[in-house]
């Protein structure tokens, strides 16, 4: 059980880090979910919301932030 109870704090230092990140981009102005190359479009009865350029930026961001503690655990 002592595997699990290591995972469960690293998944809840990570989602701490990552409100954290949300938080601060929100304080300091970056506009998560509405960058240039997101996509919204709004219809008379419908809409649809892609968040690709969000995406792309949290998938850089994560990667070297996994980047950087696989280097520091070698």
């Amino acid at each position: 059980m002592a595997p699990l109870g290591r995972l469960l704090i690293m998944l809840g230092a990570l989602s701490l880090l990552a409100g954290g990140f949300i938080l601060l981009a929100a304080r300091i102005g970056v506009p998560l979910g509405r960058l240039p190359g997101d996509i919204a479009w709004r219809g008379k009865h419908a809409s649809f919301y892609a968040p690709i350029a969000t995406c792309l930026l949290v998938s850089v961001l994560l990667s070297l932030l996994f980047w950087v503690v696989n280097y520091f655990r070698r």
